[in-house]
């Protein structure tokens, strides 16, 4: 066998042998996604602390707080509710109602986002269940997702079909 035909042989089996032993996660590649807590008033570093949980639970999208956003958080009086109008796109608006009637930010904040990262509203009543929303007791401080949810997303970022629906307003009533 020439020089030439045994180093290009060398080559495409040392190639071979970094592709099949290399980690699945060094090849797959992470959504990151800009939010904007400009205008989330008292809850702007709720929002954060928020985005950090689900960047503690998901290994497929990372959220960073910048500009131009992907999702918008707002504070109002109203009831907290999400518009999220395609994959990891919307707006979100933070109600001080639900939060003066004893609901803990912090959940509320993770649920939220967890609308505009493709879940849908799971009224099962458990505290368990991060997308149980009011459903689940207002004492309820429980602000992780669930296995379950964290697999939806990361599902979701991994080519999946999110089983949230684009352009309708979910509402935590």
């Amino acid at each position: 066998m020439s020089r030439p035909l045994r180093i290009m042989l060398s080559v495409v089996l040392s190639l071979a042998f970094l592709l099949v032993n290399a980690p699945a996660q060094a090849t797959a590649l992470v959504t990151v996604l800009r939010y904007d807590a400009g205008r989330a008033a008292e809850f702007s570093a709720t929002i954060d602390q928020a985005a950090q949980v689900w960047n503690a639970n998901v290994v497929n999208v990372r959220l960073v707080r910048g500009t131009p956003a992907h999702f918008v958080v707002y504070a109002d009086n109203g009831w907290p509710r999400a518009l999220p109008t395609s994959l990891g796109r919307g707006t979100i608006w933070m109600g001080r109602q639900a939060v003066n009637q004893g609901y803990y930010p912090l959940r509320i904040a993770t649920h939220e986002i967890g609308h505009i990262l493709g879940l849908p509203d799971r009224r099962t009543g458990l505290c368990s269940d991060l997308m149980s929303g009011s459903s689940a007791p207002v004492s309820c401080r429980n602000a992780t997702p669930s296995a379950a949810e964290r697999a939806a997303v990361d599902r979701n970022f991994a080519g999946g079909t999110p089983q949230v629906e684009f352009g309708r307003l979910y509402e935590e009533r």
